[in-house]
């Protein structure tokens, strides 16, 4: 029945009219919205923009973080028939005047004042806005444009509306929605073009990973502007949830004081719910501390035996099946489940009760550290993992309840193909071959906004989009260890992130990356080497390591990387402890979190230079 996203608060507020759709905590004073309110605000923010000049199918850049009021002029610009720019207040400078630029907005919502006043040292002549409005704060006292509060917004749309003969544009699903400005890890961002037609294929499909029911909550971390958190948001609200808006700095307290049955972020913060157990176990007493990891390494065994019974073996996925090892699993899973079930009780239970998640978490937007998944697998916490980008609205597939496999991304979303081609010929592979993967579906963009070469490259003539990540598909077994894992998508890096070693060996440094942040002592680490004989790396070293010398400090990590990638493919050789985190702020870092790997190399080039000559 949708035919334009904003089409969902009208079916919405009929279903759920009273509910509490939004609550924003942390506003002074708090702010719970029901649906029929959010709705009559959308209504009258879309009314606000054709009041003060904005004509359909113009462009409004919305550079802001999240908050109720970024989702009410998210879907009040794409209501009123124009599309929005997005992006958020993290972002350099230069990148959001750029993107304010490029994406050819005649106005401009922002988040606040400061980030206002950041922006207007950068402003030219060339730059022509018609209004700007501010979502929160006093707008300033003199400015280049016209200037409107959030509340001035909404009393305008409400007046607007109220006079005989107010109309509003048909929308149509192949109208372009929303402009997202991909992260990027080189070069100036690319502008995605997504259709509502490519959002609502998300909004009619994500039931394959969760079903929610009216009064669920959810707690909503991410940038909005993100799609992975976006359509989530939207298909979330379409089932009626309660959304509860939080940060980083109050995760942990929302998360006891708002029970969520849902959590949907990106790995990096289910590794640091990960760490936060860890450090809490390590300041426990000995025994316990003992007991804690006997049940750990005891219930990780027995997930181990109920994977392969179970036919959910990724590991097997490659093998041909053997009906005697599941049947011998089985028998061994029974044996054990006794201590699992008393571990559960004693100690698996207090930690779910401390992490606060009721349902499941839901992982996406990077890749998801394997003893992360299997420490939540452990401890009884549903973890469902998805793949997409932003070029693919952006879920491309994702694992379920019924068919949870760790280590893959799921299976694909419905009408959605995956097909895995050789990075060469870009002849289609079989199964359990890897190569590059390529998408085709209804979620595949329209294309990247004033820029055709850059279209024509990404996606075939067919349709199908190169998404740029190495990965296979799991072979179908009727019977063995993977019967299960059938059709799975399972990734192993980007094609552009391989690093090649004079020996000619290819390396994926993610996997390696990702076994070395077990450690408490390493929170961030960026494997290098390319055309080099070994593997080497940048760390940085955490935080609770400042007391440390250096020479004691090297030492430990030494240990440490030896420990926690003894089961990789390659070792890491060489090694060097940076001063400086990797972060956003720094341009090493993208807005969701990756690292920007040419970034990183071009800044420590000498270090890594000096880390290789040395060892000659």
């Amino acid at each position: 029945e949708w035919r334009a996203v904003p089409d969902l608060w009208r079916s919405c507020s009929e279903r759920y009219g009273k509910r509490v759709a939004l609550v924003d905590p942390r506003r002074d004073p708090p702010i719970r919205m029901t649906y029929l309110q959010v709705e009559e605000a959308i209504l009258n923010f879309a009314e606000a923009m054709r009041s003060l000049g904005v004509s359909p199918d113009e462009h409004v850049a919305l550079f802001a973080d999240n908050s109720c009021r970024w989702l009410i002029a998210d879907q009040g610009i794409m209501a009123m028939g124009a599309a929005n720019a997005v992006r958020g207040s993290r972002s350099s400078d230069e990148e959001l005047v750029y993107i304010l630029k490029h994406s050819d907005s005649v106005a401009l919502v922002i988040d606040t004042p400061e980030l206002l006043k950041r922006l207007e040292a950068r402003f030219n002549d060339s730059l022509s806005l018609k209004f700007v409005v501010l979502l929160w704060g006093q707008k300033p006292e003199s400015f280049a444009f016209p200037v409107f509060t959030y509340e001035e917004c909404i009393s305008l749309g409400q007046k607007s509306r109220e006079k005989p003969g107010t109309t509003s544009k048909i929308l149509w699903s192949f109208d372009v929605a929303t402009i997202v400005y991909t992260s990027g890890t080189t070069g100036n961002p690319k502008g995605v073009m997504l259709t509502h037609a490519n959002i609502i294929h998300q909004m009619k499909y994500l039931d394959q990973c969760i079903q929610p029911v009216p009064g669920d909550r959810f707690l909503s971390l991410l940038p909005p502007w993100h799609m992975y958190e976006r359509v989530a948001e939207y298909f979330t609200f379409t089932r009626g949830i309660e959304q509860v808006y939080t940060s980083v700095k109050f995760l942990k307290d929302d998360l006891q004081a708002y029970p969520t049955q849902y959590f949907v972020s990106v790995p990096l913060v289910y590794d640091t719910l990960y760490s936060g157990v860890q450090k809490q176990l390590s300041k426990a007493s000995g025994l316990r501390r003992a007991l804690v990891m006997g049940f750990m390494a005891i219930s990780s065994f027995f997930k181990d035996l109920k994977r392969i019974s179970e036919g959910r073996s990724l590991t097997r996925a490659r093998e041909h099946p053997n009906r005697l090892e599941c049947f011998l699993a089985g028998v061994m899973a029974m044996i054990l489940s006794p201590l699992h079930f008393l571990g559960d009780k004693i100690v698996f239970s207090k930690i779910r009760a401390a992490i606060g998640i009721r349902k499941a978490g839901i992982s996406g937007g990077g890749s998801l550290p394997k003893h992360v998944d299997k420490f939540f697998e452990v401890v009884g916490i549903t973890l469902l993992n998805g793949y997409g980008l932003t070029e693919s609205s952006p879920v491309v597939s994702t694992r379920a309840f019924s068919d949870n496999v760790l280590g893959t991304v799921g299976m694909p979303l419905r009408e959605t193909e995956v097909k895995i081609v050789d990075p060469e010929s870009r002849k289609t592979l079989a199964n359990g071959n890897k190569g590059i993967v390529t998408v085709r579906g209804p979620q595949v963009m329209k294309g990247y906004y004033k820029n055709p070469d850059a279209t024509q490259k990404a996606i075939d003539g067919d349709g199908w989009l190169d998404t740029g990540d190495l990965g296979w598909v799991a072979p179908v077994w009727k019977t063995g260890a993977a019967r299960k894992c059938g059709g799975m998508l399972v990734l192993e890096g980007r094609a552009k992130e391989t690093i090649v070693l004079s020996t000619g060996e290819n390396v994926e440094p993610t996997e390696i990356e990702e076994a070395a942040l077990q450690s408490s002592l390493i929170d961030q680490i960026m494997v290098v080497g390319q055309d080099q004989r070994r593997l080497g790396a940048l760390i940085v070293a955490s935080k609770d390591t400042a007391a440390t010398s250096a020479n004691d400090l090297k030492s430990l990590v030494r240990e440490e990387l030896q420990r926690c990638t003894s089961s990789c493919s390659f070792q890491i050789g060489p090694f060097v402890i940076v001063n400086e985190p990797f972060t956003m702020e720094n341009g090493l870092l993208t807005p969701t979190m990756k690292l920007r790997r040419d970034a990183i190399l071009t800044r420590y080039r000498n270090q890594i230079d000096y880390l290789f000559n040395k060892t000659l």
